[in-house]
């Protein structure tokens, strides 16, 4: 049997530019309008038993490229359990050797979140008591920005992920965060849904992840840089989203993200917003030492640089909803690679870990939950 690599399908992104031999040169598919790539999601038929060797020539040009040494490419051959391929890096070119034991195998670059388990997650969510469903506005291509609203407490708390749709950890970690927020059985879950209303965006970009992009939308904007002045016609998944977030107000807010370089998971804040208080400092310091606290995966040593006074980005949303709320704001980061902290050589960083993680945030936000501040 000839073996072929294929794409066309929900968030694939691959270009075939040579086979033979069981071997295959690929590239991967910049995003529509941009310049950004660096997500891939292909499959692999017609090579069971039989070692493949697939090459991505332009790793090197990609957005990230020290996101390449240290990672291992995602191999499924039931596209539930997402394992590590071998990979390797070497002038520009990534390399990913598998010798699958099936004729169908899927590799991406980190496990998929497709848009059909989007909607099932929406579905099932909506369903459960106390819920509601709400979709914000629609996105160019014509999909709906979903929101699940529940809770009865006075503080608003909002979560969401997936403004740069590769980063798929990010709406994993929200369905760990839903399924945790709902459980009846769960004390922590109902506390918190006494002390506050959560509204969760589980993904800020289907455009992006149904097209297969890294970073942008439809249009090839990348939605974290629209904040300050979103339009209808560039970006209208924050547009909608921030109207929705000024009509309800925002007291704690958490963007859910992956990086591409860094193996550790870490938060940013908000430091060089022009507003600054103390006592945002303080609440965001002491969630960070507790998520560090209850989380073995959680560091604090590794991540961003901060902005000097009165210099932050305030296109970015968390900046801009700190700025704009006077709330606690941050920005969660996992890895694509295997977290440093806490290595797996198997499945590296993975949709369970990005769950568990997401049930050790709400934990964290018990903890603090009372002394966040209610706006109004």
């Amino acid at each position: 049997m000839t073996a072929a690599v294929s794409a066309a399908f929900d968030s694939g992104n691959i270009r075939v530019l040579a086979s033979g031999d069981d071997a295959f040169d690929l590239e991967i598919v910049r995003d529509h309008e941009s310049d950004f790539y660096q997500w891939f999601h292909f499959r692999l038929t017609g090579a069971a038993n039989r070692p493949i060797t697939l090459r991505i020539l332009n790793a090197g040009g990609s957005a990230y490229p020290g996101g390449w040494p240290g990672y291992g490419a995602r191999v499924s051959e039931d596209r539930v359990h997402w394992r590590q391929a071998q990979t390797g890096y070497d002038a520009g070119i990534l390399t990913i050797t598998h010798t699958p034991a099936t004729d169908s195998a899927w590799f991406a670059y980190f496990a998929p979140y497709a848009m059909e388990r989007h909607h099932d997650l929406v579905a099932r969510m909506a369903g459960r008591l106390g819920v509601r469903h709400e979709a914000l506005g629609f996105t160019l291509d014509g999909q709906a920005i979903d929101c699940l609203h529940l809770g009865t407490g006075p503080r608003q708390v909002w979560l969401y992920a997936r403004q740069h749709p590769g980063e798929t950890m990010a709406e994993w970690w929200v369905e760990g965060a839903l399924e945790r927020l709902t459980d009846e059985q769960d004390s922590i879950a109902r506390a918190l849904r006494r002390e506050a209303t959560f509204h969760i965006v589980p993904n800020m970009n289907p455009d992006g992840s149904r097209r297969g992009h890294l970073r942008t939308n439809a249009a090839g904007v990348n939605l974290n840089r629209e904040w300050h002045a979103p339009s209808a016609e560039r970006s209208p998944e924050v547009l909608h989203t921030l109207a929705a977030m000024d009509r309800s107000g925002v007291d704690f807010a958490m963007d859910v993200h992956g990086d591409e370089a860094i193996p550790f998971v870490f938060l940013a804040g908000f430091e060089g917003i022009p507003n600054w208080t103390d006592a945002q400092g303080r609440l965001y310091a002491r969630f960070r030492e507790t998520l560090a606290r209850r989380s073995p995966d959680f560091q604090v040593e590794h991540g961003y640089g901060i902005a000097p006074a009165g210099k932050a980005n305030l296109s970015m949303s968390t900046n801009q909803l700190a700025h704009r709320f006077g709330c606690v704001a941050m920005t969660l980061e996992m890895p694509f690679k295997d977290n440093d902290a806490e290595p797996d050589p198997a499945y590296g960083w993975s949709p369970a870990r990005s769950k568990a993680l997401a049930h050790e945030c709400l934990g964290a936000m018990w903890e603090m939950i009372g002394e966040v501040p209610v706006r109004g």
